[in-house]
């Protein structure tokens, strides 16, 4: 048996990760790594936090937290994340769903009338599927097609529709952006890659060397996907029609301007809960 207690080990795991650079996260991905190191949920665990770790699971705990120090994501990790209601599958292959990205869903939702609307959503680029997913959650009338270019991320989303119980309302397609796509949408949203190609080798690892490049490169201003964007919007809303895109917190008005340029004079601008442009939205006339 270990010598030490689930608490002294929880506690030696945290002081590794602050040492790695982690800072205030330390503590709760420790508790996180702990809990799926146990399989014990939350309330389990504390319940016994003063008792000693068996060898197999303190082992197994210490390798955990040996691939967060080496900064690889928590949701590679343990294999999923939090996103709206929903829990995602998550790989290398797509970005992993922030918080931050919910305001886009919030956006989307607050432009619909009636949720039981038997709404047409088109998602693009969508990745795990967590956007057209978390709407469909929060839309039991909805349908939607969500497009992507890597065939591996859309192997993570129709995952991710099969364990929230919504792969029967939605299509994925394997295309790039929305190309061969030709019915019109209701709700039109995406989260493209708006990061700039210099920028992304100054980001933290856990970004730089573990997200698909793919996913986050936007060319040299971070803006080459939205004139393609929003003309796609054009072609693709119905009138009446609601898009909305996920921007960098420094693009607001870039795409603001990119946005009236295409036409959608009433394009505005939405902020995250930390205050920042973090989306941009518009209605088709």
């Amino acid at each position: 048996m270990n010598a030490l207690s689930w608490r002294e080990a929880l506690r030696a795991g945290a002081a590794r990760l602050r040492e790695a650079g982690l800072g205030d996260d330390a503590e709760a991905d420790a508790r996180r790594l702990l809990e799926s190191a146990s399989r014990l949920e939350a309330a389990s665990l504390i319940a016994q936090l003063n008792a000693p770790i068996p060898d197999q699971e303190a082992a197994h705990f210490d390798a955990l937290i040996a691939r967060r120090a080496a900064r690889e994501p928590l949701s590679h990790i343990t294999g999923s994340v939090g996103f709206w209601t929903l829990d995602l599958r998550v790989t290398r292959d797509v970005l992993t769903p922030r918080a931050d990205t919910e305001t886009v869903v919030e956006t989307a939702l607050a432009s619909v009338s009636d949720r039981n609307a038997p709404l047409a959503i088109l998602d693009i680029a969508t990745g795990s599927g967590a956007i057209a997913l978390a709407l469909l959650s929060e839309l039991p009338n909805a349908r939607a097609v969500a497009t992507d270019v890597s065939a591996a991320a859309l192997a993570v989303a129709r995952e991710n529709a099969a364990r929230n119980a919504l792969s029967g309302r939605i299509e994925f397609i394997e295309t790039s952006w929305a190309d061969g796509v030709d019915v019109p949408f209701d709700l039109l949203v995406s989260n493209p890659p708006y990061i700039a190609s210099a920028v992304i080798e100054t980001l933290e690892p856990e970004v730089k060397d573990f997200e698909p490049r793919l996913a986050l490169d936007g060319g040299p201003d971070g803006l080459v996907p939205y004139p393609h964007l929003f003309a796609e919007a054009r072609r693709l809303l119905k009138s009446g029609g609601t898009g909305v895109f996920e921007i960098g917190y420094d693009q607001g008005e870039a795409a603001l301007a990119l946005a009236q340029a295409a036409g959608f004079e009433n394009a505005m601008l939405r902020r995250d809960l930390g205050g920042n442009d973090r989306a941009v939205a518009f209605t088709r006339d």
